[in-house]
């Protein structure tokens, strides 16, 4: 029997150890000493201690996650998303350990890690893509500042979540924006190297999942919208995008299948994009090369168990479906429910959960690793878990996650819950109206009226 090394927290653990027992697969957890109680180690068939409750002395130590899966005997290791996921480095220590890494080749996760190449990948393949480059002194950023035009951003050329990236409005403001991005990157990803291109103010993010497999098989499985955002951190996100004209669907998920196509790419992937809604353009942001935080979405709209599919490339399977297999019908929406505190600027908020009441209802889904009497740790990201509701159309949707954002009940430690009703009900959100600063210049007015 094939056993799995599970090298990540949270949900998304819960979700792949439930994915490989539908299976018949066995799993091995890794777990920090503040996550010997978490849900997925009370699910899976085995569960090892990797360190400390800091990432760096568990979730992160390479060494660690691979000498725990090799000395349990297991021959397949999922890094779920986040923590190793996108390592190169790690996925050579699998290989030179004779397990399997459930996720893209070392070549693969190399080239995509590198946002500059990544830009010059697409560029190559004429997906449409924004002014900028590369800008390793300060006389460049001026230099290419200058050229694209205010605003711009400066961005990391390795990492993301916002870390290594700053908006400059003006000449002014880029030297200390310059400088202190580059800091931020070396800091977070050991690599200071940064880039600066045009800033879109009203655009929506908009991404497609595609998945391949070893067989030269590859498809799309849509798009998603992601532009409800907080500091460049993902909050609402939903499946399809009804804001996109046909045209413009058929250019998304044509450049997306190309990149794919010329990497061999294999497993699931996101290519990411901003759709400006004025100038009605498209441009390549990156590429995820893993599992995405809202992959839900995307199932709930194809009926494509997608952490099945991946773990079955990963193996050497076929993919299952063709393109003509994939098929979009309704519409989802998915909320991040994160123990973060809206009245304190979304200060994280651990401590023991005292109540913990999700609504309950055949139009929603809930992907957590969250119970009643759960000591939600101070260690990690804030996210308890992810709210999905489905429809026969948008409206549908909303109305459905209102419903069910009304009926959860939360104790013990503060949640986001007040924010996510007040952005759903919005009337912008309902008109599908929101760009990726929308958050951002609303905020107050949803916390304090």
């Amino acid at each position: 029997m094939t056993r799995m090394f599970v090298a990540n927290r949270g949900e998304i653990a819960v979700r792949i150890v439930d994915a490989c027992g539908r299976l018949g697969i066995e799993t091995v957890l890794g777990v920090s000493a503040a996550d010997r109680d978490t849900l997925a180690a009370h699910r899976a068939d085995r569960v090892v201690v990797l360190g400390g409750p800091k990432s760096a002395d568990s979730y992160l130590s390479i060494p660690t996650v691979v000498h725990a899966a090799a000395s349990t005997g297991c021959t397949v290791v999922h890094p779920g998303y986040g923590f190793l996921s996108e390592q190169p480095a790690f996925a050579a220590a699998c290989a030179e350990n004779d397990l399997v890494f459930v996720g893209p080749s070392i070549e693969q996760l190399t080239a995509l890690g590198d946002k500059l190449r990544a830009r010059a990948l697409a560029e190559s393949l004429d997906v449409p893509l924004v002014q900028g480059g590369r800008a390793d002194t300060l006389e460049e950023a001026h230099t290419l500042a200058a050229d694209i035009g205010f605003p711009v951003l400066i961005k990391a050329a390795y990492g993301g979540g916002g870390r290594g990236m700053k908006l400059v409005e003006d000449a002014a403001e880029l030297a200390s924006a310059w400088q202190v991005a580059s800091s931020e990157a070396m800091a977070a990803f050991g690599d200071g190297t940064v880039f600066v291109e045009s800033y879109i103010r009203d655009a929506k993010h908009v991404e497609v999942q595609v998945l391949g497999d070893r067989h030269g098989n590859r498809l799309h499985l849509g798009e998603r919208e992601c532009s409800v955002q907080y500091r460049y951190q993902k909050v609402v996100e939903e499946a399809p995008c009804v804001a996109l004209p046909s045209d413009i669907r058929t250019l998304l998920h044509a450049s997306a299948l190309r990149i794919a196509t010329e990497l061999n790419y294999v497993g699931l992937g996101t290519v990411e994009f901003l759709y400006d809604t004025e100038r009605r353009q498209l441009s390549f942001l990156e590429v995820n090369p893993r599992l995405q935080v809202e992959h839900p979405v995307t199932e709930a709209v194809t009926g494509v168990d997608l952490v099945r599919e991946q773990i079955l490339v990963a193996l050497g399977e076929p993919l299952s479906l063709t393109q003509d297999d994939v098929t979009v019908q309704g519409h989802a929406i998915e909320a991040r429910i994160t123990a973060q505190d809206p009245a304190t600027g979304l200060m994280p908020s651990p401590g023991r959960i005292t109540r913990w009441r999700p609504p309950v209802s055949g139009d929603v889904r809930l992907d957590s690793h969250i119970y009643e009497g759960y000591v939600f740790p101070p260690f990690y990201d804030a996210l308890m878990g992810k709210l999905i509701s489905f429809g026969a159309d948008r409206g549908s949707a909303v109305a459905g996650m209102s419903r069910a954002l009304g009926r959860f009940q939360i104790g013990g430690v503060r949640s986001n819950l007040p924010l996510l009703r007040e952005i759903i009900r919005h009337p912008d959100f309902a008109e599908n109206a929101v760009t990726t600063h929308w958050l951002a210049t609303i905020v107050e007015e949803l916390v304090h009226g």
